[in-house]
Protein backbone atom coordinates (compact mmCIF):
# COMPACT_ATOMS: atom_id res chain seq x y z
CA UNK A 1 0.00 0.00 0.00
CA UNK A 2 1.30 3.47 -0.93
CA UNK A 3 0.18 6.27 1.38
CA UNK A 4 0.60 9.97 0.65
CA UNK A 5 0.14 12.18 3.70
CA UNK A 6 -0.75 15.75 2.71
CA UNK A 7 -0.66 18.81 4.94
CA UNK A 8 -2.53 21.77 3.33
CA UNK A 9 -1.16 25.27 3.01
CA UNK A 10 -1.62 28.03 5.59
CA UNK A 11 -2.44 31.57 4.45
CA UNK A 12 -0.12 34.37 5.55
CA UNK A 13 -1.01 35.09 9.17
CA UNK A 14 0.36 36.45 12.43
CA UNK A 15 1.78 33.04 13.42
CA UNK A 16 3.00 32.01 9.96
CA UNK A 17 5.99 34.34 10.52
CA UNK A 18 6.39 34.25 6.73
CA UNK A 19 8.40 37.45 6.46
CA UNK A 20 10.59 36.58 9.45
CA UNK A 21 11.35 33.06 8.20
CA UNK A 22 12.93 34.49 5.07
CA UNK A 23 15.72 35.93 7.21
CA UNK A 24 16.76 32.42 8.32
CA UNK A 25 15.96 30.71 4.99
CA UNK A 26 13.19 28.52 6.43
CA UNK A 27 9.89 27.63 4.79
CA UNK A 28 7.62 27.02 7.80
CA UNK A 29 7.61 27.36 11.56
CA UNK A 30 6.50 23.84 12.55
CA UNK A 31 6.16 20.43 10.87
CA UNK A 32 2.78 18.64 10.70
CA UNK A 33 3.11 16.72 13.99
CA UNK A 34 -0.31 15.07 13.76
CA UNK A 35 0.35 13.52 10.34
CA UNK A 36 3.84 12.41 11.36
CA UNK A 37 2.35 10.67 14.39
CA UNK A 38 -0.41 9.03 12.33
CA UNK A 39 2.25 7.85 9.88
CA UNK A 40 3.93 6.03 12.77
CA UNK A 41 0.62 4.23 13.48
CA UNK A 42 0.29 2.86 9.94
CA UNK A 43 1.59 -0.63 9.08
CA UNK A 44 5.39 -0.60 8.83
CA UNK A 45 5.36 -2.44 5.50
CA UNK A 46 3.33 0.32 3.80
CA UNK A 47 5.22 2.89 1.75
CA UNK A 48 4.76 6.43 3.04
CA UNK A 49 5.48 9.90 1.71
CA UNK A 50 4.57 13.25 3.26
CA UNK A 51 3.98 16.48 1.38
CA UNK A 52 3.74 19.59 3.53
CA UNK A 53 2.38 22.19 1.12
CA UNK A 54 3.88 24.93 3.31
CA UNK A 55 7.40 23.86 2.37
CA UNK A 56 7.01 22.13 -1.00
CA UNK A 57 4.62 21.73 -3.93
CA UNK A 58 2.05 18.95 -4.19
CA UNK A 59 2.79 17.53 -7.64
CA UNK A 60 0.55 15.41 -9.85
CA UNK A 61 3.14 12.64 -9.80
CA UNK A 62 2.91 12.54 -5.98
CA UNK A 63 -0.82 11.92 -6.29
CA UNK A 64 -0.39 9.40 -9.12
CA UNK A 65 1.99 7.40 -6.90
CA UNK A 66 -0.50 7.09 -4.03
CA UNK A 67 -3.15 4.47 -3.36
CA UNK A 68 -4.67 6.69 -0.66
CA UNK A 69 -4.23 10.29 0.46
CA UNK A 70 -4.34 11.01 4.19
CA UNK A 71 -5.11 14.65 4.96
CA UNK A 72 -5.26 16.53 8.26
CA UNK A 73 -5.99 20.22 8.80
CA UNK A 74 -7.25 23.03 10.98
CA UNK A 75 -9.98 25.48 10.03
CA UNK A 76 -7.54 28.11 8.76
CA UNK A 77 -6.39 25.63 6.08
CA UNK A 78 -9.88 25.07 4.68
CA UNK A 79 -9.32 26.79 1.32
CA UNK A 80 -6.22 24.71 0.64
CA UNK A 81 -8.05 21.54 1.75
CA UNK A 82 -10.73 22.09 -0.88
CA UNK A 83 -8.10 22.47 -3.59
CA UNK A 84 -6.47 19.19 -2.57
CA UNK A 85 -9.85 17.42 -2.57
CA UNK A 86 -10.60 18.70 -6.08
CA UNK A 87 -7.26 17.44 -7.39
CA UNK A 88 -7.71 14.02 -5.79
CA UNK A 89 -11.21 13.70 -7.24
CA UNK A 90 -10.00 14.48 -10.75
CA UNK A 91 -7.37 11.77 -10.44
CA UNK A 92 -9.69 9.25 -8.79
CA UNK A 93 -7.69 8.97 -5.57
CA UNK A 94 -9.51 8.17 -2.33
CA UNK A 95 -9.06 10.50 0.64
CA UNK A 96 -8.92 9.67 4.35
CA UNK A 97 -9.40 12.81 6.47
CA UNK A 98 -8.87 13.55 10.16
CA UNK A 99 -7.82 16.32 12.50
CA UNK A 100 -9.62 19.30 14.09
CA UNK A 101 -11.17 20.73 10.89
CA UNK A 102 -12.94 17.48 10.04
CA UNK A 103 -13.70 16.37 13.61
CA UNK A 104 -15.74 19.53 14.21
CA UNK A 105 -17.26 19.86 10.72
CA UNK A 106 -17.05 16.72 8.59
CA UNK A 107 -20.53 17.44 7.22
CA UNK A 108 -19.02 20.27 5.15
CA UNK A 109 -16.94 17.82 3.08
CA UNK A 110 -19.22 15.57 1.05
CA UNK A 111 -16.43 14.47 -1.29
CA UNK A 112 -14.22 12.84 1.37
CA UNK A 113 -14.24 9.04 1.12
CA UNK A 114 -13.42 8.19 4.75
CA UNK A 115 -13.29 10.21 7.97
CA UNK A 116 -11.08 9.04 10.84
CA UNK A 117 -12.12 11.56 13.47
CA UNK A 118 -11.31 12.42 17.08
CA UNK A 119 -8.08 10.84 18.37
CA UNK A 120 -6.32 8.42 16.02
CA UNK A 121 -5.18 6.06 18.77
CA UNK A 122 -8.84 5.02 19.07
CA UNK A 123 -10.34 5.48 15.60
CA UNK A 124 -7.48 4.57 13.25
CA UNK A 125 -7.07 0.85 14.18
CA UNK A 126 -10.70 -0.15 13.35
CA UNK A 127 -10.49 1.78 10.08
CA UNK A 128 -7.28 0.00 9.12
CA UNK A 129 -8.81 -3.37 10.00
CA UNK A 130 -11.94 -2.69 7.93
CA UNK A 131 -9.81 -1.37 5.06
CA UNK A 132 -7.82 -4.61 5.12
CA UNK A 133 -11.05 -6.62 4.98
CA UNK A 134 -12.56 -4.48 2.21
CA UNK A 135 -15.44 -3.14 4.30
CA UNK A 136 -14.27 0.32 5.38
CA UNK A 137 -17.06 2.64 6.58
CA UNK A 138 -17.24 6.35 5.79
CA UNK A 139 -17.02 7.69 9.34
CA UNK A 140 -15.04 6.47 12.33
CA UNK A 141 -15.57 8.46 15.50
CA UNK A 142 -15.40 7.91 19.25
CA UNK A 143 -15.86 9.88 22.44
CA UNK A 144 -13.33 7.66 24.20
CA UNK A 145 -10.16 9.49 25.23
CA UNK A 146 -7.06 7.35 24.68
CA UNK A 147 -4.12 6.78 26.99
CA UNK A 148 -1.29 8.84 25.51
CA UNK A 149 1.23 6.31 26.70
CA UNK A 150 0.27 4.31 23.60
CA UNK A 151 1.18 7.18 21.25
CA UNK A 152 4.23 6.42 19.06
CA UNK A 153 7.20 8.63 18.25
CA UNK A 154 6.53 10.64 15.04
CA UNK A 155 8.18 9.46 11.82
CA UNK A 156 10.64 12.34 11.53
CA UNK A 157 12.37 10.74 8.56
CA UNK A 158 9.40 11.72 6.37
CA UNK A 159 10.34 15.42 6.48
CA UNK A 160 13.33 17.58 5.66
CA UNK A 161 14.03 19.21 9.02
CA UNK A 162 16.13 21.93 7.39
CA UNK A 163 12.92 23.48 6.00
CA UNK A 164 11.53 24.23 9.49
CA UNK A 165 12.37 26.75 12.20
CA UNK A 166 11.11 24.57 15.07
CA UNK A 167 10.39 20.92 15.79
CA UNK A 168 7.37 19.82 17.86
CA UNK A 169 6.50 17.47 20.72
CA UNK A 170 3.14 16.79 22.34
CA UNK A 171 3.27 15.95 26.04
CA UNK A 172 -0.39 16.24 27.03
CA UNK A 173 -3.95 16.63 25.76
CA UNK A 174 -6.91 18.24 27.48
CA UNK A 175 -7.32 21.34 29.63
CA UNK A 176 -8.77 21.64 33.16
CA UNK A 177 -10.39 24.98 32.33
CA UNK A 178 -13.60 25.68 30.43
CA UNK A 179 -13.30 28.98 28.54
CA UNK A 180 -16.47 29.68 26.55
CA UNK A 181 -14.74 30.44 23.24
CA UNK A 182 -12.30 27.49 23.31
CA UNK A 183 -12.94 24.15 21.59
CA UNK A 184 -10.11 22.24 23.29
CA UNK A 185 -12.41 20.69 25.96
CA UNK A 186 -14.75 19.47 23.20
CA UNK A 187 -11.87 17.97 21.22
CA UNK A 188 -9.72 16.57 24.01
CA UNK A 189 -11.70 16.76 27.26
CA UNK A 190 -11.01 18.35 30.65
CA UNK A 191 -8.93 15.52 32.06
CA UNK A 192 -5.28 16.19 31.34
CA UNK A 193 -3.74 13.07 29.80
CA UNK A 194 0.02 12.87 29.54
CA UNK A 195 2.87 10.87 28.15
CA UNK A 196 5.37 9.26 30.52
CA UNK A 197 8.81 10.68 31.25
CA UNK A 198 10.30 7.74 29.32
CA UNK A 199 8.27 8.76 26.24
CA UNK A 200 9.34 12.40 26.46
CA UNK A 201 13.00 11.47 26.83
CA UNK A 202 12.65 9.05 23.91
CA UNK A 203 11.14 11.79 21.73
CA UNK A 204 13.93 14.20 22.67
CA UNK A 205 16.44 11.48 21.84
CA UNK A 206 14.71 10.87 18.52
CA UNK A 207 15.00 14.53 17.51
CA UNK A 208 18.61 14.59 18.71
CA UNK A 209 19.51 11.48 16.70
CA UNK A 210 18.04 13.13 13.59
CA UNK A 211 20.59 15.92 14.04
CA UNK A 212 18.21 18.61 15.33
CA UNK A 213 19.89 21.31 17.47
CA UNK A 214 17.44 24.17 17.82
CA UNK A 215 14.01 25.16 19.17
CA UNK A 216 11.39 22.58 20.13
CA UNK A 217 7.75 23.56 20.63
CA UNK A 218 5.62 21.63 23.11
CA UNK A 219 2.28 21.93 21.32
CA UNK A 220 0.14 21.29 24.44
CA UNK A 221 -2.78 23.69 24.77
CA UNK A 222 -1.89 24.01 28.45
CA UNK A 223 1.48 22.49 29.29
CA UNK A 224 0.96 23.00 33.05
CA UNK A 225 -2.45 21.28 33.22
CA UNK A 226 -0.92 18.65 35.52
CA UNK A 227 1.61 20.60 37.59
CA UNK A 228 2.33 17.79 40.05
CA UNK A 229 3.51 15.37 37.38
CA UNK A 230 5.56 18.04 35.66
CA UNK A 231 7.44 18.94 38.84
CA UNK A 232 7.99 15.40 40.13
CA UNK A 233 8.66 13.46 36.93
CA UNK A 234 8.78 15.21 33.56
CA UNK A 235 10.87 18.32 34.16
CA UNK A 236 13.50 16.56 36.34
CA UNK A 237 13.90 13.93 33.58
CA UNK A 238 14.22 16.66 30.95
CA UNK A 239 16.77 18.54 33.05
CA UNK A 240 18.90 15.42 33.45
CA UNK A 241 18.73 14.69 29.70
CA UNK A 242 19.46 18.29 28.69
CA UNK A 243 22.47 18.51 31.01
CA UNK A 244 23.83 15.21 29.72
CA UNK A 245 23.44 16.35 26.10
CA UNK A 246 24.83 19.85 26.80
CA UNK A 247 21.57 21.70 26.14
CA UNK A 248 20.96 20.96 22.44
CA UNK A 249 17.42 22.44 22.45
CA UNK A 250 15.47 25.39 23.77
CA UNK A 251 11.78 24.89 24.44
CA UNK A 252 8.63 26.97 24.19
CA UNK A 253 5.02 26.08 24.93
CA UNK A 254 1.58 27.34 25.97
CA UNK A 255 0.46 27.78 29.58
CA UNK A 256 -2.24 29.43 31.65
CA UNK A 257 -1.51 32.57 33.67
CA UNK A 258 -1.52 30.64 36.97
CA UNK A 259 2.01 29.57 36.03
CA UNK A 260 3.00 32.83 37.76
CA UNK A 261 1.73 31.41 41.09
CA UNK A 262 4.23 28.54 41.09
CA UNK A 263 7.84 29.70 41.45
CA UNK A 264 9.17 26.16 41.73
CA UNK A 265 7.51 25.21 38.44
CA UNK A 266 8.91 28.26 36.64
CA UNK A 267 12.40 27.53 37.96
CA UNK A 268 12.22 23.92 36.80
CA UNK A 269 10.93 24.90 33.37
CA UNK A 270 13.73 27.41 32.88
CA UNK A 271 16.35 24.93 34.08
CA UNK A 272 14.94 22.36 31.63
CA UNK A 273 15.50 24.80 28.76
CA UNK A 274 12.17 26.58 28.35
CA UNK A 275 12.59 30.15 27.14
CA UNK A 276 9.06 31.32 26.29
CA UNK A 277 5.38 30.60 26.94
CA UNK A 278 2.26 31.68 25.11
CA UNK A 279 -0.39 32.80 27.62
CA UNK A 280 -4.04 33.46 26.82
CA UNK A 281 -4.55 36.74 28.66
CA UNK A 282 -7.55 37.76 26.52
CA UNK A 283 -8.59 40.99 28.23
CA UNK A 284 -7.94 43.26 31.24
CA UNK A 285 -11.72 43.73 31.63
CA UNK A 286 -13.03 41.66 34.57
CA UNK A 287 -16.63 41.57 33.28
CA UNK A 288 -15.45 40.09 29.97
CA UNK A 289 -13.37 37.48 31.79
CA UNK A 290 -16.49 36.50 33.78
CA UNK A 291 -18.52 36.34 30.58
CA UNK A 292 -16.14 33.89 28.88
CA UNK A 293 -15.52 31.89 32.08
CA UNK A 294 -11.79 32.66 32.08
CA UNK A 295 -11.70 32.03 35.83
CA UNK A 296 -7.93 31.52 35.99
CA UNK A 297 -7.37 35.12 34.87
CA UNK A 298 -9.82 36.79 37.25
CA UNK A 299 -8.97 38.87 40.33
CA UNK A 300 -5.33 39.25 39.33
CA UNK A 301 -2.87 41.97 38.58
CA UNK A 302 -2.25 40.55 35.12
CA UNK A 303 0.63 42.93 34.32
CA UNK A 304 2.38 41.87 37.54
CA UNK A 305 1.83 38.19 36.63
CA UNK A 306 3.39 38.69 33.20
CA UNK A 307 6.37 40.56 34.60
CA UNK A 308 6.94 37.87 37.23
CA UNK A 309 7.03 35.12 34.61
CA UNK A 310 9.47 37.15 32.51
CA UNK A 311 11.71 37.87 35.50
CA UNK A 312 12.00 34.12 36.04
CA UNK A 313 13.41 33.79 32.52
CA UNK A 314 10.35 32.97 30.42
CA UNK A 315 9.35 35.35 27.66
CA UNK A 316 5.56 35.77 27.61
CA UNK A 317 3.81 35.78 24.26
CA UNK A 318 0.25 36.95 24.77
CA UNK A 319 -3.11 36.23 23.21
CA UNK A 320 -5.78 38.94 23.45
CA UNK A 321 -9.40 39.23 22.30
CA UNK A 322 -11.80 42.11 21.69
CA UNK A 323 -15.49 41.79 20.88
CA UNK A 324 -16.87 40.36 24.12
CA UNK A 325 -20.44 41.36 24.98
CA UNK A 326 -19.18 43.14 28.11
CA UNK A 327 -16.37 45.06 26.43
CA UNK A 328 -16.83 48.80 27.11
CA UNK A 329 -15.84 51.49 24.56
CA UNK A 330 -12.69 52.09 26.61
CA UNK A 331 -11.40 48.52 26.01
CA UNK A 332 -9.28 49.48 23.00
CA UNK A 333 -7.26 52.06 24.92
CA UNK A 334 -7.03 49.83 28.01
CA UNK A 335 -5.79 46.85 26.05
CA UNK A 336 -3.19 48.86 24.14
CA UNK A 337 -1.91 50.33 27.39
CA UNK A 338 -1.83 46.90 29.03
CA UNK A 339 0.29 45.43 26.25
CA UNK A 340 2.74 48.33 26.36
CA UNK A 341 3.10 48.24 30.16
CA UNK A 342 3.50 44.48 30.32
CA UNK A 343 6.39 44.35 27.86
CA UNK A 344 4.74 41.57 25.83
CA UNK A 345 6.55 41.88 22.51
CA UNK A 346 4.62 39.18 20.64
CA UNK A 347 1.02 40.19 21.30
CA UNK A 348 -1.63 38.56 19.14
CA UNK A 349 -4.85 40.59 19.32
CA UNK A 350 -7.84 39.09 17.54
CA UNK A 351 -11.56 39.61 17.20
CA UNK A 352 -13.73 37.19 19.14
CA UNK A 353 -15.05 34.32 17.02
CA UNK A 354 -17.12 31.26 17.85
CA UNK A 355 -15.69 27.96 16.54
CA UNK A 356 -17.84 24.86 16.15
CA UNK A 357 -18.39 22.79 19.32
CA UNK A 358 -17.69 25.66 21.73
CA UNK A 359 -20.10 26.85 24.39
CA UNK A 360 -19.95 30.29 22.79
CA UNK A 361 -21.13 28.82 19.46
CA UNK A 362 -24.05 27.10 21.19
CA UNK A 363 -25.03 30.28 23.05
CA UNK A 364 -24.92 32.43 19.92
CA UNK A 365 -27.08 29.92 18.02
CA UNK A 366 -29.71 30.13 20.77
CA UNK A 367 -29.54 33.93 20.70
CA UNK A 368 -29.86 34.02 16.90
CA UNK A 369 -26.58 35.93 16.55
CA UNK A 370 -24.43 33.43 14.66
CA UNK A 371 -23.70 34.54 11.09
CA UNK A 372 -21.26 32.09 9.49
CA UNK A 373 -18.41 29.67 10.09
CA UNK A 374 -15.06 30.85 11.44
CA UNK A 375 -12.16 31.56 9.10
CA UNK A 376 -9.66 30.13 11.59
CA UNK A 377 -7.58 33.31 11.45
CA UNK A 378 -8.56 35.52 14.36
CA UNK A 379 -6.48 38.45 13.08
CA UNK A 380 -8.11 38.76 9.64
CA UNK A 381 -10.79 41.32 10.66
CA UNK A 382 -13.58 38.74 10.38
CA UNK A 383 -16.18 37.98 13.04
CA UNK A 384 -18.78 35.23 12.68
CA UNK A 385 -21.54 36.63 14.86
CA UNK A 386 -23.39 39.88 15.54
CA UNK A 387 -21.52 41.66 18.37
CA UNK A 388 -23.24 43.67 21.10
CA UNK A 389 -20.92 46.59 20.40
CA UNK A 390 -21.62 48.57 17.23
CA UNK A 391 -19.76 46.73 14.47
CA UNK A 392 -18.10 49.82 13.01
CA UNK A 393 -16.90 50.95 16.43
CA UNK A 394 -15.51 47.48 17.12
CA UNK A 395 -13.58 47.27 13.84
CA UNK A 396 -12.21 50.81 14.09
CA UNK A 397 -11.19 50.16 17.70
CA UNK A 398 -9.47 46.95 16.68
CA UNK A 399 -7.60 48.79 13.96
CA UNK A 400 -6.44 51.38 16.52
CA UNK A 401 -5.01 48.65 18.75
CA UNK A 402 -3.05 47.07 15.90
CA UNK A 403 -1.81 50.43 14.66
CA UNK A 404 -0.69 51.38 18.14
CA UNK A 405 1.07 48.21 19.26
CA UNK A 406 2.77 47.37 15.94
CA UNK A 407 3.77 50.82 14.77
CA UNK A 408 7.58 51.02 14.98
CA UNK A 409 7.89 53.44 17.89
CA UNK A 410 5.67 51.61 20.43
CA UNK A 411 6.82 48.20 19.22
CA UNK A 412 10.53 48.91 19.67
CA UNK A 413 9.83 50.64 22.97
CA UNK A 414 8.07 47.46 24.13
CA UNK A 415 11.05 45.38 23.08
CA UNK A 416 13.28 47.50 25.28
CA UNK A 417 10.85 47.16 28.20
CA UNK A 418 11.07 43.39 27.88
CA UNK A 419 14.85 43.28 27.50
CA UNK A 420 15.35 45.40 30.63
CA UNK A 421 13.41 42.94 32.80
CA UNK A 422 14.16 39.57 31.22
CA UNK A 423 16.68 37.35 33.03
CA UNK A 424 17.56 34.36 30.83
CA UNK A 425 18.94 31.06 32.07
CA UNK A 426 22.62 30.69 31.17
CA UNK A 427 22.88 27.61 29.01
CA UNK A 428 25.97 25.42 29.20
CA UNK A 429 26.44 25.18 25.45
CA UNK A 430 25.76 27.33 22.40
CA UNK A 431 24.96 25.75 19.04
CA UNK A 432 25.96 28.01 16.19
CA UNK A 433 23.84 28.04 13.04
CA UNK A 434 24.98 29.70 9.83
CA UNK A 435 21.36 30.70 9.17
CA UNK A 436 21.41 32.97 12.21
CA UNK A 437 24.57 34.73 11.12
CA UNK A 438 22.97 35.22 7.71
CA UNK A 439 19.83 36.55 9.40
CA UNK A 440 21.93 39.09 11.30
CA UNK A 441 23.47 40.48 8.12
CA UNK A 442 20.11 40.43 6.33
CA UNK A 443 18.62 42.42 9.20
CA UNK A 444 21.30 45.08 8.76
CA UNK A 445 20.63 45.24 5.02
CA UNK A 446 16.82 45.14 5.00
CA UNK A 447 15.94 46.69 8.37
CA UNK A 448 18.95 48.93 8.90
CA UNK A 449 19.41 50.27 5.37
CA UNK A 450 16.44 49.59 3.09
CA UNK A 451 13.50 49.75 5.53
CA UNK A 452 12.01 53.24 5.99
CA UNK A 453 11.74 52.54 9.74
CA UNK A 454 15.49 51.92 10.04
CA UNK A 455 16.03 54.59 12.70
CA UNK A 456 14.22 52.40 15.25
CA UNK A 457 16.30 49.39 14.24
CA UNK A 458 19.56 51.23 14.91
CA UNK A 459 18.33 52.64 18.21
CA UNK A 460 17.55 49.11 19.42
CA UNK A 461 20.75 47.75 17.87
CA UNK A 462 23.07 50.05 19.82
CA UNK A 463 20.94 50.18 22.98
CA UNK A 464 20.97 46.39 23.32
CA UNK A 465 24.60 46.07 22.24
CA UNK A 466 25.77 48.36 25.07
CA UNK A 467 23.04 47.93 27.71
CA UNK A 468 22.08 44.21 27.39
CA UNK A 469 24.77 42.60 25.20
CA UNK A 470 23.85 39.09 26.42
CA UNK A 471 20.40 39.65 24.88
CA UNK A 472 21.60 41.24 21.64
CA UNK A 473 20.50 38.16 19.63
CA UNK A 474 16.97 38.57 21.03
CA UNK A 475 16.91 42.24 20.08
CA UNK A 476 17.71 41.36 16.46
CA UNK A 477 15.13 38.54 16.53
CA UNK A 478 12.43 40.93 17.75
CA UNK A 479 13.38 43.51 15.12
CA UNK A 480 12.82 40.81 12.48
CA UNK A 481 9.52 39.75 14.09
CA UNK A 482 8.40 43.39 14.09
CA UNK A 483 9.03 43.57 10.35
CA UNK A 484 6.77 40.52 9.85
CA UNK A 485 4.00 41.93 12.06
CA UNK A 486 4.06 45.30 10.24
CA UNK A 487 3.81 43.52 6.89
CA UNK A 488 0.89 41.30 8.01
CA UNK A 489 -1.12 44.02 9.68
CA UNK A 490 -0.13 46.65 7.12
CA UNK A 491 -1.73 44.47 4.45
CA UNK A 492 -4.87 44.08 6.56
CA UNK A 493 -5.16 47.74 7.48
Amino acid sequence: MKILLVYPKYPDTFWSLKYALKFISKKATHPPLGLLTVAAMLPKEWEKKLVDMNVTTLRDKDLEWADFVFISAMSIQKASVKQVITRCQKMGIKIIAGGPLFTTGCEDFEDIDHFVLNEAEITLPPFLEDLKNGCAKRIYTSQELPDMQNTPIPLWELINMKKYATMSIQYSRGCPFNCEFCNIPALYGHKVRTKSKAQIVAELESLYSQGWRDDVFFVDDNFIGNKKRLKKEILPAMIEWMERKRYPFSFNTEASIDLSDDEELMQLMVKAGFTSVFVGIETPNEESLTECNKVQNKNRDLVACVRKIQKFGLQVQGGFIVGFDHDPPSIFERLSTFIQESGIVTAMVGLLNAPHSTKLYQRLVKEGRLLKDVSGDNTDFSINFTPKMNYEILIKGYERILSRIYSPEPYFKRVMTFLREYEPFEKKAFHFHCNYLAAFFKSILFLGIIDKERVYYWKLFFWSLFRRPQLFHLAITFAIYGFHFRKIFGNCL
